[in-house]
Protein backbone atom coordinates (compact mmCIF):
# COMPACT_ATOMS: atom_id res chain seq x y z
CA UNK A 1 0.00 0.00 0.00
CA UNK A 2 2.55 2.70 0.64
CA UNK A 3 4.03 2.40 -2.92
CA UNK A 4 0.19 3.18 -3.96
CA UNK A 5 0.34 6.27 -1.23
CA UNK A 6 3.30 8.02 -2.82
CA UNK A 7 2.27 7.46 -6.69
CA UNK A 8 -0.42 9.35 -6.28
CA UNK A 9 1.30 11.72 -3.80
CA UNK A 10 3.87 12.22 -6.36
CA UNK A 11 1.01 13.15 -8.86
CA UNK A 12 -0.47 15.66 -6.96
CA UNK A 13 3.35 17.42 -6.38
CA UNK A 14 3.75 17.01 -10.45
CA UNK A 15 0.59 19.14 -10.69
CA UNK A 16 1.74 21.61 -7.97
CA UNK A 17 4.53 22.94 -9.99
CA UNK A 18 2.72 22.96 -12.59
CA UNK A 19 0.22 25.65 -11.07
CA UNK A 20 3.19 26.85 -8.99
CA UNK A 21 5.11 27.65 -12.42
CA UNK A 22 2.35 29.32 -14.43
CA UNK A 23 1.41 31.41 -11.37
CA UNK A 24 5.29 32.16 -10.65
CA UNK A 25 4.56 31.19 -7.52
CA UNK A 26 7.86 30.08 -5.68
CA UNK A 27 7.69 29.31 -2.12
CA UNK A 28 9.41 31.88 0.53
CA UNK A 29 8.83 34.88 -1.91
CA UNK A 30 6.65 36.07 0.64
CA UNK A 31 4.71 38.46 -2.23
CA UNK A 32 4.46 41.19 0.51
CA UNK A 33 7.46 43.29 -0.55
CA UNK A 34 8.83 46.04 1.80
CA UNK A 35 11.44 46.72 3.72
CA UNK A 36 11.79 44.51 7.27
CA UNK A 37 11.77 46.08 10.35
CA UNK A 38 14.41 45.63 12.84
CA UNK A 39 13.12 44.80 16.65
CA UNK A 40 14.99 45.12 19.68
CA UNK A 41 17.11 42.67 20.56
CA UNK A 42 15.04 41.86 24.03
CA UNK A 43 11.79 40.60 22.01
CA UNK A 44 11.17 37.28 20.57
CA UNK A 45 11.32 39.24 17.08
CA UNK A 46 14.53 40.31 17.77
CA UNK A 47 15.84 37.03 19.13
CA UNK A 48 14.42 35.65 16.13
CA UNK A 49 16.39 37.93 13.86
CA UNK A 50 19.99 37.54 15.57
CA UNK A 51 19.44 33.77 15.11
CA UNK A 52 18.88 34.28 11.60
CA UNK A 53 15.73 31.55 11.42
CA UNK A 54 12.68 30.69 12.80
CA UNK A 55 11.85 27.16 13.84
CA UNK A 56 8.46 26.13 13.04
CA UNK A 57 6.65 23.06 14.03
CA UNK A 58 4.57 21.31 10.80
CA UNK A 59 2.91 17.96 9.95
CA UNK A 60 5.42 15.96 7.99
CA UNK A 61 2.49 13.41 6.73
CA UNK A 62 -0.93 15.65 6.15
CA UNK A 63 -0.82 16.67 2.42
CA UNK A 64 -1.77 19.52 1.73
CA UNK A 65 -1.06 21.18 4.69
CA UNK A 66 2.15 19.78 5.56
CA UNK A 67 4.45 16.64 4.08
CA UNK A 68 7.48 15.50 2.94
CA UNK A 69 8.21 15.66 -0.88
CA UNK A 70 9.39 11.94 -1.44
CA UNK A 71 11.21 13.57 -4.44
CA UNK A 72 13.04 16.36 -2.99
CA UNK A 73 12.77 15.46 0.67
CA UNK A 74 11.82 18.88 1.44
CA UNK A 75 8.59 19.92 3.29
CA UNK A 76 5.58 21.51 1.36
CA UNK A 77 2.07 22.36 1.50
CA UNK A 78 0.06 25.32 3.13
CA UNK A 79 0.92 25.38 6.78
CA UNK A 80 4.67 25.10 5.56
CA UNK A 81 4.25 28.05 2.70
CA UNK A 82 2.24 30.19 5.95
CA UNK A 83 5.30 30.04 7.95
CA UNK A 84 7.47 31.18 5.07
CA UNK A 85 5.40 34.62 5.30
CA UNK A 86 6.04 34.97 8.52
CA UNK A 87 9.56 34.24 7.94
CA UNK A 88 10.10 36.62 5.32
CA UNK A 89 8.39 39.32 7.33
CA UNK A 90 11.10 38.73 9.88
CA UNK A 91 13.95 38.53 7.11
CA UNK A 92 15.17 35.30 8.52
CA UNK A 93 14.82 31.56 6.94
CA UNK A 94 12.49 29.48 8.04
CA UNK A 95 13.53 25.66 9.89
CA UNK A 96 10.05 23.34 9.59
CA UNK A 97 10.72 20.16 12.23
CA UNK A 98 7.76 17.46 12.43
CA UNK A 99 4.89 18.84 15.39
CA UNK A 100 2.67 15.37 15.62
CA UNK A 101 -0.71 16.38 17.17
CA UNK A 102 0.39 14.94 20.42
CA UNK A 103 3.72 16.98 21.08
CA UNK A 104 2.38 20.42 19.55
CA UNK A 105 1.99 21.83 23.00
CA UNK A 106 5.31 20.34 24.73
CA UNK A 107 7.02 21.90 21.66
CA UNK A 108 6.07 25.45 22.29
CA UNK A 109 6.17 24.92 26.13
CA UNK A 110 10.13 23.56 26.06
CA UNK A 111 11.39 26.12 23.18
CA UNK A 112 11.99 23.51 20.53
CA UNK A 113 9.68 25.38 18.12
CA UNK A 114 8.73 29.45 17.81
CA UNK A 115 5.25 28.54 15.90
CA UNK A 116 3.14 25.39 15.61
CA UNK A 117 1.56 25.56 11.89
CA UNK A 118 0.52 22.02 12.19
CA UNK A 119 -4.06 22.02 10.88
CA UNK A 120 -4.30 23.03 14.99
CA UNK A 121 -7.55 23.65 16.14
CA UNK A 122 -7.90 26.51 18.34
CA UNK A 123 -10.02 25.09 21.78
CA UNK A 124 -10.47 27.08 25.25
CA UNK A 125 -8.64 23.92 26.42
CA UNK A 126 -5.15 24.59 24.39
CA UNK A 127 -5.86 28.53 24.88
CA UNK A 128 -5.20 27.74 28.40
CA UNK A 129 -2.00 26.05 27.82
CA UNK A 130 -0.93 28.28 24.39
CA UNK A 131 -1.30 31.79 22.59
CA UNK A 132 -3.04 31.18 19.41
CA UNK A 133 -3.07 33.63 16.58
CA UNK A 134 -6.11 34.71 14.66
CA UNK A 135 -7.71 31.80 12.96
CA UNK A 136 -6.02 31.44 9.67
CA UNK A 137 -8.27 28.25 8.00
CA UNK A 138 -11.82 26.83 9.02
CA UNK A 139 -12.30 22.96 8.26
CA UNK A 140 -14.76 20.37 9.26
CA UNK A 141 -14.69 17.13 11.01
CA UNK A 142 -15.77 14.33 8.61
CA UNK A 143 -15.63 10.73 8.36
CA UNK A 144 -13.79 8.78 5.29
CA UNK A 145 -13.86 5.32 4.66
CA UNK A 146 -13.49 2.72 1.31
CA UNK A 147 -16.03 2.93 -1.38
CA UNK A 148 -17.49 -0.40 -0.89
CA UNK A 149 -17.62 0.33 2.67
CA UNK A 150 -21.61 0.65 4.34
CA UNK A 151 -20.86 3.11 6.72
CA UNK A 152 -23.14 6.14 5.38
CA UNK A 153 -22.15 8.68 8.77
CA UNK A 154 -21.55 8.74 12.66
CA UNK A 155 -24.54 6.71 13.48
CA UNK A 156 -23.12 3.37 11.71
CA UNK A 157 -19.69 3.44 13.58
CA UNK A 158 -21.32 1.60 16.90
CA UNK A 159 -19.04 -1.18 17.28
CA UNK A 160 -16.57 -0.07 14.46
CA UNK A 161 -12.64 0.71 14.53
CA UNK A 162 -12.35 4.40 14.01
CA UNK A 163 -8.72 5.59 13.57
CA UNK A 164 -7.59 9.70 14.59
CA UNK A 165 -4.25 10.72 16.18
CA UNK A 166 -3.35 11.17 19.37
CA UNK A 167 -3.96 14.01 21.08
CA UNK A 168 -6.45 15.80 18.40
CA UNK A 169 -9.80 17.39 19.01
CA UNK A 170 -11.26 13.96 17.40
CA UNK A 171 -10.15 11.85 20.42
CA UNK A 172 -12.72 13.91 22.55
CA UNK A 173 -14.74 15.01 19.85
CA UNK A 174 -15.76 10.68 19.01
CA UNK A 175 -16.12 9.77 22.59
CA UNK A 176 -19.14 12.02 22.84
CA UNK A 177 -20.66 11.69 18.88
CA UNK A 178 -20.46 7.88 18.78
CA UNK A 179 -19.62 6.55 22.37
CA UNK A 180 -20.08 2.73 20.87
CA UNK A 181 -17.46 3.20 18.05
CA UNK A 182 -13.66 1.55 19.00
CA UNK A 183 -11.08 4.35 18.86
CA UNK A 184 -8.15 3.28 17.29
CA UNK A 185 -5.47 6.27 18.43
CA UNK A 186 -2.58 6.69 16.42
CA UNK A 187 0.77 9.66 16.38
CA UNK A 188 -0.03 10.28 12.42
CA UNK A 189 -2.46 10.44 10.04
CA UNK A 190 -0.37 8.67 7.23
CA UNK A 191 -0.58 5.31 10.19
CA UNK A 192 -4.84 6.48 9.74
CA UNK A 193 -4.46 6.21 5.91
CA UNK A 194 -2.47 2.59 5.96
CA UNK A 195 -4.89 1.13 8.27
CA UNK A 196 -8.40 2.01 6.28
CA UNK A 197 -6.09 1.08 2.99
CA UNK A 198 -5.31 -2.56 4.79
CA UNK A 199 -8.93 -3.35 6.54
CA UNK A 200 -7.34 -2.83 9.92
CA UNK A 201 -9.83 -0.31 10.82
CA UNK A 202 -13.01 0.71 9.50
CA UNK A 203 -13.19 4.65 9.08
CA UNK A 204 -10.73 7.60 9.78
CA UNK A 205 -12.43 10.50 11.25
CA UNK A 206 -10.22 14.10 11.11
CA UNK A 207 -10.63 17.51 9.19
CA UNK A 208 -12.24 17.53 6.10
CA UNK A 209 -9.15 19.26 4.34
CA UNK A 210 -6.61 16.01 6.09
CA UNK A 211 -9.15 13.53 4.89
CA UNK A 212 -8.99 15.04 0.91
CA UNK A 213 -5.27 15.02 0.61
CA UNK A 214 -5.90 11.21 1.74
CA UNK A 215 -8.35 10.84 -1.38
CA UNK A 216 -5.91 12.40 -3.72
CA UNK A 217 -3.55 9.83 -2.28
CA UNK A 218 -5.96 7.01 -2.72
CA UNK A 219 -9.27 7.66 -4.82
CA UNK A 220 -11.13 4.44 -3.46
CA UNK A 221 -11.68 6.17 -0.55
CA UNK A 222 -14.45 8.63 0.26
CA UNK A 223 -16.09 11.41 2.62
CA UNK A 224 -19.56 9.97 4.33
CA UNK A 225 -21.80 11.90 6.10
CA UNK A 226 -22.75 15.47 7.07
CA UNK A 227 -20.21 17.74 8.93
CA UNK A 228 -19.33 16.87 12.23
CA UNK A 229 -18.07 19.80 13.54
CA UNK A 230 -15.97 23.31 12.66
CA UNK A 231 -12.25 23.73 13.18
CA UNK A 232 -10.89 26.79 13.09
CA UNK A 233 -6.85 26.75 12.68
CA UNK A 234 -4.57 28.62 14.23
CA UNK A 235 -0.70 29.59 15.01
CA UNK A 236 0.49 27.88 18.17
CA UNK A 237 2.49 30.40 19.97
CA UNK A 238 4.15 30.09 23.59
CA UNK A 239 2.08 31.62 26.14
CA UNK A 240 2.57 35.18 27.20
CA UNK A 241 4.15 36.11 23.82
CA UNK A 242 1.97 39.11 23.29
CA UNK A 243 4.34 41.11 21.38
CA UNK A 244 4.97 38.21 19.28
CA UNK A 245 1.50 37.23 18.63
CA UNK A 246 0.44 40.51 17.62
CA UNK A 247 3.37 40.21 15.28
CA UNK A 248 2.12 36.96 13.72
CA UNK A 249 -1.67 38.31 13.63
CA UNK A 250 0.03 41.69 11.81
CA UNK A 251 1.34 39.30 8.92
CA UNK A 252 -1.55 37.09 8.85
CA UNK A 253 -3.97 40.27 8.39
CA UNK A 254 -1.34 40.79 5.11
CA UNK A 255 -1.78 37.94 3.68
CA UNK A 256 -5.63 37.64 3.89
CA UNK A 257 -5.23 40.77 2.04
CA UNK A 258 -3.01 41.37 -0.51
CA UNK A 259 -4.67 37.66 -2.05
CA UNK A 260 -1.70 35.67 -0.86
CA UNK A 261 -3.87 33.02 1.21
CA UNK A 262 -6.26 33.24 -1.87
CA UNK A 263 -2.95 32.00 -3.79
CA UNK A 264 -2.44 29.41 -0.88
CA UNK A 265 -5.64 28.18 -1.01
CA UNK A 266 -5.89 27.64 -5.05
CA UNK A 267 -2.66 25.98 -5.34
CA UNK A 268 -3.06 23.44 -2.26
CA UNK A 269 -6.81 22.67 -1.54
CA UNK A 270 -9.09 23.84 -4.38
CA UNK A 271 -7.42 22.78 -7.45
CA UNK A 272 -8.07 19.33 -5.66
CA UNK A 273 -11.68 19.92 -4.54
CA UNK A 274 -12.90 22.23 -6.95
CA UNK A 275 -13.81 24.52 -4.19
CA UNK A 276 -14.26 28.03 -3.44
CA UNK A 277 -12.91 29.93 -0.30
CA UNK A 278 -12.48 33.18 0.95
CA UNK A 279 -9.87 33.89 4.31
CA UNK A 280 -11.58 33.75 7.68
CA UNK A 281 -12.68 36.39 9.17
CA UNK A 282 -13.55 34.93 12.41
CA UNK A 283 -12.07 36.18 15.28
CA UNK A 284 -9.99 34.74 17.84
CA UNK A 285 -12.82 35.26 20.68
CA UNK A 286 -15.43 34.08 17.91
CA UNK A 287 -13.20 31.27 17.41
CA UNK A 288 -12.99 30.21 21.19
CA UNK A 289 -16.85 30.42 21.36
CA UNK A 290 -17.22 27.58 18.65
CA UNK A 291 -14.95 25.04 20.69
CA UNK A 292 -15.89 26.51 24.06
CA UNK A 293 -13.59 22.69 25.65
CA UNK A 294 -12.41 19.63 24.46
CA UNK A 295 -11.17 17.84 27.07
CA UNK A 296 -14.18 19.30 29.93
CA UNK A 297 -16.80 18.05 28.12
Amino acid sequence: MRHKRWRWLVALLALTALVGAACGDDEGDGGGGGTVEEFPADTTMGRIQEAGEIVIGVKFDVPPFGFKNPQTDEVEGFDVEMGGFIADALGVEPTYVEAISDNRIPFLQDGTVDLILSTMTITTDRDAEIDFSEPYFIAHGRILVPEDSDIAGVEDLAGRTVCTALGSTYEENLGESAPEAELQLVDSYSECLELVQTGAVDAVSTDDVILTGMIIQDPTLMLVGDELTVEPYGIGIKDGETEFKEFVDGVLADVKEDGRWQELFDKWIGQYTGQEATPPDLTLDEALELRPCVETC
